[in-house]
């Protein structure tokens, strides 16, 4: 067996595997008296049909496997044991000659080898990087306590209406008249919240009404025609809804009216947790505050490490990189994409590469390493996330790590775990590596700038 390596370029190279007959033969042998002793063939005993027939049968087909394990493992143990810089996978030379595996005994095969550029990125003191302090306001943290006294709130029956309020009660499609028609629609338990009619002279007809009052109002003019509402309201298909344009009664049993929580120990308990021992509104508006801020934090990360990515990028300047090669690399992984796909695609994956190589050197100078605990806690943290986000701020931690297993057995999961905890170890690495040039930003302009980005 005979293996080259010639370098075609800066960045290509080319690796020929030859292999002789002595190179392969061993194992063509070894699958063949394995095959014999499990064969079984009519007019011979199980394992002792001859040689001759297992060779002409399955002979072309052990060659074939044994010099393709043998390709595969050589090619890839050379890759290795050489430290190969390798972007993607090896390729099949274009100009490779076809290869008869029945009428051959020796073999070549050559891969062309896209190698990564060469470069050196250091980080330091004398490197300074923008960070953004973003500032918790009072009004940030009245929002989220507004919120969560919603979320934790409760209806009660009311006598009269105010804004947003439900009400409930008998409708009935009247005629011309003004009396209930005889083949009209009813619904006994009709839901409506006039604070959603489109009419705003509808509106006004509930304006103080009482629960027991019967009022008349048109429920095409409150939703203007809306056949999706008023389908849902008459409980009729949206085909029939045009048959169904004049005015109903409405007798209304019940007010339903939407009340927030209080801020009493039963609230600050339910949202914060009793070990959090929040005792009155103050310690809760810090509590918030503290917990924004966390959030914030992360986002400042999130910042921090994409312009460390454009300095970094700026730092190490223009890269060489095999484009003919990753060009074939992206059609083969991408067979069914015509070609303004990869016109549009190829230089967005050559700016994600050149991003990977320098993270991946910045990630082993600083000897940034991620085991199975990291991922476990990130997804733990992502689902405490999660579940923030709806205002539960309490899950208990037998409950989050059940949510945490689920996500770690879909591989896509973790492989993004994965990368989510490289990042923000290596923000909080180089937090401490590079200069920072601190700016206090409020939340609105820190938005603004991945809008404008």
């Amino acid at each position: 067996m005979d293996i080259k390596f010639e370098k075609t370029g800066n960045v290509s190279a080319k690796i020929t595997l030859a292999f002789e007959p002595g190179d392969y033969q061993p194992k063509v042998e070894k699958t063949l008296k394995d095959l014999s002793k499990r064969a079984q063939m009519p007019g011979f005993r199980p394992g002792k049909v001859p040689m001759g027939i297992i060779r002409k049968m399955h002979g072309t087909q052990a060659k074939a496997e044994a010099i393709n394990s043998l390709l595969q493992d050589n090619l890839f143990d050379y890759i290795k044991q050489h430290n190969i810089d390798m972007l993607g996978e090896p390729l099949s030379d274009e100009n490779q000659e076809p290869q008869d595996i029945e009428k051959q005994d020796s073999f070549t095969f050559v891969f062309d080898i896209p190698l990564a550029p060469e470069f050196d990125i250091t980080l330091g003191s004398d490197d300074t990087v923008d960070y953004y302090d973003i500032q918790v306001s009072d009004e940030m943290v009245t929002r989220q306590l507004d919120a969560l006294q919603q979320q934790a709130g409760h209806p009660e029956d009311v006598d009269s209406y105010e804004e947003k309020d439900i009400l409930r009660g008998e409708l009935v499609e009247l005629g011309e008249d003004g009396q209930p028609k005889a083949d009209g629609i009813s619904v006994e338990m009709a839901s409506i919240m006039p604070a959603y009619f489109t009419s705003d002279d509808q509106k006004k007809l509930f304006e103080g009404a009482k629960k027991g009052e019967t009022l008349t109002f048109n429920p095409n003019k409150a939703y203007e025609g809306n056949e999706a509402e008023l389908s849902t309201l008459l409980k009729i298909n949206k085909d029939d809804v045009k048959n169904h344009a004049g005015d109903f009664s409405f007798k209304i049993d019940t007010i339903s009216r939407f009340v927030p929580a209080e801020l009493n120990q039963e609230f600050f308990d339910k949202v914060f947790g009793k070990d959090a021992e929040i005792k009155d509104e103050a310690a809760a508006r810090t509590k918030i505050a503290e917990q924004i801020k966390d959030v914030q934090v992360h986002d400042s990360d999130y910042k921090f490490l994409l312009d460390v990515r454009a300095y970094a990028e700026k730092k190490v300047g223009d890269l060489e990189f095999p484009e003919d090669l990753l060009k074939r690399v992206l059609k083969a992984n991408n067979k069914d994409k015509d070609e303004k796909f990869f016109e549009e695609n190829f230089p967005k994956s050559i700016a994600e590469l050149k991003w990977q190589l320098i993270k991946d050197k910045l990630v082993k100078a600083n000897d940034i390493k991620v085991d199975d605990k990291d991922v476990k806690q990130a997804a733990i943290n992502a689902a405490r996330y999660q579940f923030a986000q709806y205002g539960m701020n309490n899950i208990p931690d037998e409950y989050l790590e059940n949510y945490a297993q689920s996500m770690l057995k879909n591989r896509d999961q973790v492989n993004m775990l994965v990368n989510r905890c490289i990042d923000d170890k290596l923000a909080a690495c180089l937090k401490g590596v590079v200069t920072l040039n601190h700016k206090e930003i409020s939340t609105e302009d820190f938005t603004k700038m991945f809008e404008e980005a």
